[in-house]
């Protein structure tokens, strides 16, 4: 199979969707890996060290024109809608459900499109979707830090205080994999850091995890509300797989947060879970609405690429390998994880909360392709 990579689009993006070393296992397997030129420049990968392990360096008409398979790290941008073609397999982040134009764009392709983010294994573990969690919720604390100085608009605390002078509190909203990283930094900076969920398991997991150093809530609409009103610092970090986040801060909320606090929202790329969110970037990050900072940037392991781009064809090559030596359609048919993440087929949607998101006709995937592996 001819595998294509192109460079990232969207601004300030850095990530590449295959090292070199991805690519020479996907070589030694008897598959092409074409690379757009540049395209690993962001990660500090010259286009010689794919050359060197066998990859191709080509146009970016050349990638998306005759690749079988094309990696990507975030969602096409509406210049690359009229690349995708019929049969063709786009493999990346999507997020469909907060963006209907994209989604329709798709639909009208003909591709088969495969969320790495709705990639789910029977024990309801999100693979790909975990290690950018973990970058984007201690990202969303290291970040929520700097946005609280006086310089940046915030309040002017520093996050654990010193001897004699409280901590900024710092509340997260959601404590799976987002928000346990998000807690941890928080506890390491010394913050007075309180978790809320909605569910008793996780938060006895977290009391372990971290040993007891933070506040645990069970999150309901009254406690957000009570929690939110005396916090320096909040993050957003909650996820309904494939859907809209739930706003959990309304703008009437905001009447009642301390002036100048901090609303670091990782949900940004589901919609958002703060009614006042918008999509921002690294470049301008920061907004001000009714007295309170937002920070909302919609890529945020694209800061850390290096990081995010080995921790990510961590996770991926496997499925990617999957794709291309079995076929989009034997690959679904033997993993029920992969299927999952199998939002957009020969223009039937597939993703069931992307059809409810957007009011589209839902097509369920055994309807669309076998799922019954060839013997």
């Amino acid at each position: 199979m001819r595998i294509g990579v192109t460079r990232e689009v969207k601004q300030d993006e850095y990530r590449v969707a295959l090292t070199p070393a991805g690519a020479a296992e996907l070589g030694q397997r008897g598959h092409e890996v074409v690379v757009e030129a540049g395209a690993g420049a962001g990660s500090s990968f010259l286009d010689s060290d794919y050359e060197a392990v066998g990859a191709r360096i080509v146009s970016v008409e050349d990638v998306w024109a005759t690749a079988d398979l094309v990696l990507k790290v975030k969602e096409p941008l509406p210049e690359e809608y009229g690349r995708l073609r019929e049969g063709q397999v786009l493999f990346t982040y999507l997020h469909l459900a907060a963006d209907e134009q994209l989604t329709r764009a798709l639909l009208a392709s003909g591709a088969t499109c495969i969320a790495y983010e709705t990639v789910e294994t029977d024990d309801r573990k999100l693979p790909l979707l975990a290690p950018m969690s973990e970058v984007a919720g201690r990202l969303a604390t290291q970040m929520g830090a700097w946005a609280l100085e006086k310089a940046q608009g915030g309040r002017g605390i520093l996050l654990g205080g010193v001897p004699g002078v409280p901590p900024a509190k710092v509340v997260v909203l959601g404590g799976g994999i987002v928000g346990y990283n998000a807690a941890l930094i928080a506890v390491g900076m010394q913050a007075d850091v309180w978790v809320l969920d909605k569910s008793v398991e996780r938060m006895r997991d977290l009391e372990m995890m971290l040993d007891g150093r933070i506040t645990l809530s069970m999150s309901s609409r009254l406690q957000i509300e009570s929690a939110a009103a005396d916090a320096d610092l909040i993050i957003g970090a909650v996820l309904i797989p494939g859907a809209r986040a739930p706003k959990l801060i309304t703008r009437d909320m905001l009447a009642g947060l301390k002036p100048s606090a901090v609303l670091v929202d990782v949900a940004i790329d589901q919609g958002g879970c703060f009614e006042t969110s918008r999509p921002t970037t690294h470049s301008d990050p920061i907004y001000e609405v009714d007295g309170i900072v937002h920070y909302c940037v919609a890529n945020m392991p694209g800061a850390v690429p290096v990081t995010s781009t080995f921790a990510l064809t961590n996770v991926t090559l496997s499925y990617v390998e999957a794709i291309a030596d079995l076929g989009v359609r034997e690959a679904v048919a033997r993993d029920r994880a992969l299927a999952r993440g199998v939002n957009v087929v020969a223009g039937k949607l597939t993703y069931e909360a992307v059809a409810d998101a957007h009011g589209l006709e839902y097509a369920p995937l055994e309807q669309v392709l076998p799922l019954e592996p060839v013997a």
